[in-house]
């Protein structure tokens, strides 16, 4: 018996045989080529195909894990048709002269590695996107790389290098016990969806992986990302035992739905949920969310080769707030820079882009862009009730400077007999040491504040949170960390505004006594967190 560690992806437990798929990495070959139109020919004709498959897997998703889980197929195929990305391929293949198979599998590799080393955890996400598209085409490119999958047969824990999300989506809850992968995060698009279907999941088990081979007996413990090898009759028991216990517990948070989080003596906590795109607004009606506490912009900048216009930030907006139903939606500006970027923002390499041109000094410096979002919220306030959250506020100064904007706008919209809600909240993220320590003076100018705890986190510990060498020492329960959440809710009670929670952090529940104590009166957290962070509300007494 043997346990081995990786990153707890989606809880559950699973006991059973292990399936070990082919890495298609190790089958891919560079070769030399002399027909160049040829094989620009056979690529054009596995982007159909990958276009044409991903269209069905888009139905098909829809009825399994719901519209918003499936637009990441919808994702998937705008991606195939990126330029950069496509062009990168047909440039190795033109100028390289070497197979499609290789030249995608290199493009692939090199869009994956960028998106990666992004700060923003969505978009580090995007880095397994584009391998699964990547798969997808060598795949159409040469058929004799099937689908890893196909080779289920009998119930079994899966074993693979990667999953990609179409590869997730379709498994047979009947024959996938669990899956583990080699590589992976808890953000990737396959834990997401694995946590949606109720499959437990470990990944990110990087050399442990190697200690697996193929028709073994192992335990899948996706709560705490262990993973078992050929455990004994006792493991065995004890693992029987907390898969009914597990059960057990779904039923019971299922049952709080309708219910509030309020706590023992009658504190109300309001629970939100965290989203990146309207399409996720399902999600959080299913999961009986209070609201949206952080809804970030950046999809739309993300998702167009050209600034979105008013127009369509408009509708994109109005139909988050008609679907919320009257139920309070944070809409944080744009947060890109040098770490998240799109190739017509034009901002160049930075050493340090956490620290870099971004966000809020992006609106404050090209203020053109920063008046077309605000002037499609504002818009879009007449629909629902609004809230504009500004990132990454270091002065009281770029407060006043957003106030000013802010009226401007409001000014020219009531000139143009443009409706929108007479009581718009705006707050701030506190995300930076620098706001904290203003946060007595910043209060004065807002209606909230949201604290960010993964930039915080970074900032305040000079962690750099996608440094992978030194990741053990990025604690958000640091004591000083700590602190300076404890600074801010006392500045926030002091000016009577609220102060609410959206990071990571949020969804830890050995901390939501803490937060309660201190003042912290909203929590925002993904969708498929709420019950949970709604049970242990209710279990709090002060």
């Amino acid at each position: 018996m043997k346990k081995i560690h990786g990153v707890a992806a989606s809880k559950g437990y699973a006991i059973g045989k292990l399936t070990l798929c082919v890495n298609i990495d190790d089958h891919i070959q560079k070769k030399s080529i002399t027909d160049v139109s040829a094989e620009l020919s056979r690529l054009d004709s596995a982007k159909d195909a990958a276009v044409e498959a991903l269209n069905a897997i888009y139905k098909k998703a829809l009825k399994r894990v719901g519209e918003a889980n499936s637009m990441i197929f919808q994702i998937h195929i705008m991606m195939l048709q990126d330029e950069d990305y496509f062009n990168t391929i047909q440039d190795a293949i033109k100028n390289d002269k070497v197979n499609a198979e290789y030249a995608v599998w290199q493009a692939g590799r090199q869009f994956s590695e960028m998106f990666a080393q992004m700060d923003d955890e969505y978009m580090r996400g995007r880095a397994a996107d584009v391998v699964d598209i990547s798969k997808r085409l060598i795949r159409n490119l040469d058929e004799t790389l099937a689908n890893g999958l196909d080779c289920l047969t009998d119930r079994s824990i899966v074993g693979a290098v990667d999953l990609m999300p179409s590869e997730t989506v379709q498994m047979d809850k009947d024959l996938v016990l669990a899956f583990v992968t080699r590589e992976g995060s808890k953000s990737s698009h396959s834990a997401i969806l694995a946590r949606t279907m109720g499959i437990p999941a470990v990944v990110g088990l990087a050399g442990g992986y190697g200690e697996l081979t193929d028709g073994a007996s192992i335990i899948v413990d996706g709560a705490a990302g262990d993973v078992i090898l050929e455990p004994d009759e006792q493991m065995l028991e004890e693992y029987r035992k907390k898969q009914q216990e597990f059960e057990n517990y779904q039923h019971e948070l299922n049952l709080l739905k309708g219910t509030k989080a309020v706590t023992k003596n009658g504190t109300v906590i309001e629970i939100n949920a965290n989203i990146g795109h309207p399409e996720d607004v399902s999600m959080v009606l299913e999961n009986d969310a209070d609201g949206i506490g952080l809804f970030r912009s950046e999809f739309l900048y993300m998702e167009s080769k050209n600034f979105p216009s008013e127009e369509d930030q408009f509708k994109a907006y109005k139909r988050v707030l008609e679907k919320m139903g009257g139920k309070r939606v944070i809409i944080r500006t744009l947060d890109l820079g040098a770490d998240k970027q799109v190739p017509y923002l034009d901002i160049p390499h930075e050493e340090n882009p956490a620290m870099g041109y971004r966000a809020i000094r992006i609106c404050l410096d090209r203020q053109e862009l920063f008046v077309t979002q605000l002037r499609a919220l504002i818009r879009a306030s007449a629909f629902g009730k609004l809230a504009i959250m500004f990132p990454m506020i270091i002065s009281v100064d770029e407060v006043k400077q957003i106030k000013k904007i802010v009226e401007k706008v409001k000014k020219d919209l009531t000139a143009e007999k443009i409706a929108f809600a007479p009581d718009i909240e705006m707050g701030i993220m506190i995300e930076t040491p620098a706001s904290v320590m203003l946060s007595d003076l910043l209060a004065k100018e807002v209606d909230f504040f949201s604290i960010g705890t993964n930039d915080l986190t970074q900032y305040t510990l000079a962690v750099d949170r996608m440094n992978h060498t030194i990741s053990k020492m990025f604690d958000s329960r640091h004591p000083a960390v700590l602190r300076m959440i404890e600074k801010t809710a006392e500045s926030a009670k002091n000016a009577g505004i609220w102060v609410g929670i959206c990071g990571e952090s949020a969804a830890d529940t050995t901390l939501t006594e803490f937060y309660v104590k201190i003042g912290i009166s909203e929590l925002s957290v993904t969708p498929s967190a709420v019950l949970e962070l709604r049970k242990a509300v209710q279990q709090v007494e002060l």
